[in-house]
C-alpha cells in the first residue's frame, strides 16, 4: 500500500469510533435522560436548557481552538498532540453523561451541567484538529472528495452502528442505567483504539506553507472577512438543523406514532445501508453532475422525502421509501458542503493572504453543534409540550400531541431545508473553475508548495 493510500485509510477509519460516541451523545442522550433514567418535568426542561446554553457555548469555542491548533509546533505538527489529548478526556465524560450516580433534582442537574460542558470542550480539543487533517493532506478537489467520501462512509458505519445496537444491546444487558454505562464504556474503548489508527497512521505532506499564528482579535475577522464561508455556515446550520431534529425523534415517532419500537432498530439499519449508497454513488454521480447540479438534486429528493413521510400511513413501506430519498440525499449534501468549506480555506488565503485551516475548518463542528443544540431543544421541548415525557404508554398521547410531535419533525424540517437551498444558490459562488484560477494564482504568488 502506498504512503498516500494509507494515510487517506488511515484518516478515514479514525472517524468510526468517534461518530459512534457522538451519536451516542446528541441522539440517544435524550432517551437515556427521558425513557431510562426517567427525569420529571422540571429536571427535563432544566437539562433542555443546559443542553442548549453548553452546546451554543462550546460551538463558539470552536473557533477559538482553531486558531489554537493554527498556532501549535510541535514535532508532531499542529494536529495530533490536540487529537490524542482530546479523545481520551471526551471519553471520560461520555461515559459520565450516561452514569446513573442516584442524583435527582437540583443535584443532578448541577452534576449533568458540569460534566456536559466539560464533554464538549474535550470534544472540541479532538473534533477541531482531526478535521483540519483533511484540507492539509492535498489541495486536489477530486482528491479531497475521495477523501471525504470514504471518511463520511466510515463515519455513517459507526452512527449506525450506534443506532441499531444501543436499544437491544442495552435490552440485552437488563436495560437499566447500568447497561447503558456498559454500552458506552465499550464504545469509547473502541472510538481510542479506532484513533490511534489516524494518529500512527497518517502522514501530513508539505503542500503548503506554515499556518500564519492567528491572536483571538484576530478570529473574528478571519471567519467574517470570508464571504464564501459565511454563506456555506449559514446553509449547513439550516439544513443540518432540520436533519438532526428528524432523527432524534427516530425512537419517539416509532414508540408513540408507529406503535412498534421495535421497528427503530430495522428502520436505522436501512437508513443506514442508503446513506451508504449515496456515499459510495457520490464519485460517480460527480462525474457527470456539477456540484451545484448535484446539490439542487440532492435538496429536490429531501422536499419529496418530507412530503411523503408527512402524509404516509403507518406503513412502513411508504416510510420507508421517504426514509431512503432523505438518506441519500444527505450524503451528497453532507460531502458537498464539506467540499466547500475545504474550498473556503484556498479563497481565504487568496482574498487576505493568510491560510488558517483550522480557525476555517473549525466552522464545521461549529455548525454540527448549533445545528445539534437547536434539534435538542426542539425536541426536548416537544416531547415535554405534547405530553409525550409524561406519558407512561403511547396511549397516554393524544391525537394533537402526536400531530405537533409529526409537524416539528417533519414540516420545520423541510422549511429549513428549503431556505438552505436558497440561501446557497444565491450567494455561494466557488465552482470548480473558481476554485482551480484560486489555487493557481496561489501557486504563482509563491504561497503553495505544489511538490
Amino acid at each position: 500500500m502506498t504512503s498516500a493510500r494509507r494515510t487517506t485509510w488511515a484518516f478515514a477509519v479514525g472517524t468510526l469510533g468517534r461518530d459512534f460516541v457522538y451519536t451516542m451523545v446528541t441522539m440517544f442522550l435524550i432517551v437515556f435522560l427521558t425513557e431510562v433514567l426517567d427525569l420529571d418535568d422540571v429536571t427535563m426542561w432544566a437539562v433542555n436548557g443546559i443542553l442548549l446554553a453548553a452546546r451554543l457555548f462550546d460551538a463558539f469555542t470552536d473557533i477559538i481552538m482553531g486558531g489554537i491548533v493554527d498556532n501549535t509546533r510541535t514535532r508532531w505538527g499542529p494536529y495530533k498532540p490536540w487529537i490524542a489529548a482530546g479523545i481520551v478526556a471526551s471519553s471520560v465524560f461520555a461515559v459520565l453523561l450516561f452514569t446513573d450516580l442516584g442524583l435527582r433534582g437540583p443535584a443532578f442537574v448541577a452534576f449533568f451541567a458540569v460534566v456536559y460542558l466539560g464533554w464538549g470542550l474535550a470534544w472540541t480539543t479532538n473534533d477541531i484538529p482531526y478535521w483540519s487533517l483533511l484540507p492539509a493532506l492535498t489541495l486536489d478537489p477530486g482528491e479531497r472528495e475521495r477523501i471525504g467520501s470514504l471518511t463520511k462512509v466510515f463515519a455513517t458505519i459507526g452512527l449506525f452502528a450506534a443506532v441499531t445496537s444501543v436499544i437491544p444491546a442495552t435490552a440485552a444487558l437488563g436495560g437499566g442505567p447500568g447497561a447503558w454505562t456498559t454500552f458506552m464504556v465499550v464504545a469509547v474503548l473502541a472510538t481510542i483504539a479506532f484513533q490511534a489508527v489516524t494518529l500512527v497512521g497518517v502522514r501530513q505532506p508539505a503542500h503548503v506553507l506554515p499556518q500564519q499564528r492567528t491572536t483571538l482579535r484576530e478570529l473574528a475577522s478571519i471567519v467574517l472577512g470570508n464571504d464564501q464561508l459565511v454563506v456555506t455556515s449559514v446553509t449547513m446550520i439550516l439544513f443540518t438543523t432540520g436533519y438532526v431534529t428528524t432523527t432524534t425523534f427516530g425512537v419517539y415517532f416509532f414508540t408513540y406514532a408507529y406503535r412498534d419500537p421495535g421497528m427503530y432498530t430495522p428502520f436505522a439499519a436501512v437508513l443506514g445501508v442508503a446513506q451508504l449508497l449515496g456515499f459510495a454513488l457520490f464519485p460517480l454521480l460527480r462525474r457527470r453532475l456539477t456540484r451545484r447540479q448535484l446539490f439542487t438534486t440532492a435538496m429536490a429528493m429531501c422536499v419529496a422525502g418530507y412530503v411523503l413521510f408527512f402524509f404516509a400511513p403507518m406503513n412502513i413501506v411508504p416510510i420507508g421509501i421517504a426514509g431512503l430519498l432523505l438518506f441519500v440525499a444527505n450524503a451528497f449534501i453532507v460531502l458537498l458542503v464539506m467540499m466547500a468549506l475545504t474550498d473556503c480555506i484556498e479563497y481565504g488565503q487568496w482574498r487576505t493572504g493568510r491560510r488558517n485551516t483550522a480557525v476555517t475548518f473549525a466552522l464545521q463542528p461549529f455548525i454540527n453543534k448549533v445545528a445539534g443544540a437547536l434539534a435538542t431543544a426542539v425536541v426536548g421541548a416537544t416531547v415535554i409540550l405534547t405530553g409525550i415525557n409524561a406519558a407512561a404508554t403511547p396511549d397516554d398521547v393524544s391525537a394533537g400531541g402526536l400531530l405537533g410531535m409529526r409537524i416539528m419533525m417533519m414540516v420545520i424540517p423541510m422549511l429549513l431545508v428549503v431556505a438552505a437551498y436558497l440561501v446557497q444558490r444565491r450567494w455561494f459562488r466557488i465552482d470548480e473553475a473558481f476554485h482551480a484560477r484560486i489555487v493557481a494564482d496561489l501557486a504563482e504568488r509563491g504561497e503553495l508548495d505544489p511538490a
